[in-house]
């Protein structure tokens, strides 16, 4: 099951007893014991000190899977994390106990083809937090490898050090695109993966943004997180049409487009919105199959490029935020601590939506 964690605090023979949150069944999340794996010579023990809600973990409570992937025994639940060194493996040189640090959640073969091209995030040995049967570090404590674990600069909190990992999916798709100087881009989605795609997308030059969205409120949120220009749209795929229209009316020429929801309506708003010669990048996964307007894109040669997770991105990433090229702390909407009860009311809350963008715990 590769590395993890286990606890609140409770002390059983004088020994902390490390405490996580299992999602146990559909719609049921427990704090129980979570018994730490032995600490490798190349691994730490890092006490966790937040822990963001990501939409997949919504979507594990919610149904027990997500994609592919399918719950089927008790799970630690979490992934988007920071916290502090505990311990070190004998041959870890290059952290200490008290080094504040932001993880990595992927632990990757680094034996297969698509590890040594570099592709790491594609390799099919990966052992990724909270992704079955991997637990997860919604826990006081987790055991993680220490190359996977960045250390945080002195001005970046250990909740923006936990805002790398969504953050990470933006820059990745970014890069995925060659976003640049002279590339206007289009968003499908002002949710959070759409906000930290605005974000990097900003952070890599892009002069002009246009976001799309159904919802008003998360649109305002997009627009004071420096967005040129925002557009209201329905779920009918029949407006089509007259949403590109008002797309090229806000926007002018669409040279990237990322679909953040990964929609029929969405993917068909960006393969008809983008310019000739574009891209379009699939970054949401809504639906796992699509009806949508391929041929007269491949007319207009607008290219066709997914992601799947990031690699190589929390250098990067911790990079924006220490100079201020970045700033994720507007996204944390709400906060909550590491009872049971707090642990039901946020993830409550992170399904809800409605005004939450990102539900952050603080262990």
């Amino acid at each position: 099951m590769g590395k993890g964690g286990m606890s609140l605090g409770e002390m059983k023979d004088g020994e902390e007893v490390n405490m996580a949150a299992w999602l146990m069944s559909l719609n049921t999340l427990k704090i129980q014991p979570f018994n730490l794996p032995p600490l490798g010579p190349y691994d730490v023990r890092v006490r966790m000190k937040a822990v963001g809600i990501c939409g997949s973990d919504v979507h594990y409570l919610k149904t027990m899977r997500c994609a592919d992937f399918v719950v089927k025994e008790p799970m630690v639940i979490g992934h988007e994390c920071a916290g502090i060194i505990e311990e070190v493996g004998s041959e870890v040189k290059t952290l200490v106990p008290g080094d504040r640090v932001a993880l990595e959640p992927g632990i990757s073969c680094w034996r297969c083809n698509l590890c040594k091209e570099g592709r790491y995030n594609l390799c099919p040995e990966m052992k990724f937090f909270a992704t079955p049967p991997v637990h997860g570090s919604l826990a006081n404590q987790v055991v993680h490898p220490a190359d996977l674990c960045f250390k945080l600069p002195e001005n970046v909190s250990l909740e923006e050090g936990a805002m790398c990992e969504p953050l990470s999916v933006g820059v990745h798709a970014c890069r995925r695109a060659n976003i640049g100087p002279e590339t206007n881009v289009l968003i499908m989605g002002a949710g959070p993966i759409g906000l930290v795609t605005l974000l990097a997308a900003r952070a890599f030059g892009a002069p002009r943004i246009v976001i799309v969205d159904v919802d008003n409120y998360r649109l305002s949120v997009a627009k004071d997180l420096g967005a040129d220009d925002i557009v209201k749209v329905s779920i009918n795929l029949q407006d089509v049409a007259e949403e590109v229209a008002q797309i090229h009316k806000a926007m002018g020429r669409v040279d990237v487009s990322f679909d953040c929801a990964g929609f029929n309506k969405t993917m068909s708003t960006a393969l008809s919105a983008t310019h000739a010669g574009g891209k379009v990048c699939l970054v949401g996964m809504g639906h796992l199959e699509m009806t949508v307007p391929l041929t007269p894109a491949a007319a207009r040669e607008v290219d066709v490029i997914g992601i799947f997770r990031y690699k190589n991105t929390w250098p990067l990433c911790l990079e924006f935020i220490r100079s201020g090229k970045i700033d994720v702390k507007p996204l944390i909407t709400h906060r909550f601590g590491f009872s049971q009860k707090e642990v039901e009311e946020a993830f409550e809350t992170s399904a809800r939506g409605g005004t939450a963008i990102k539900v952050m715990f603080n262990l």
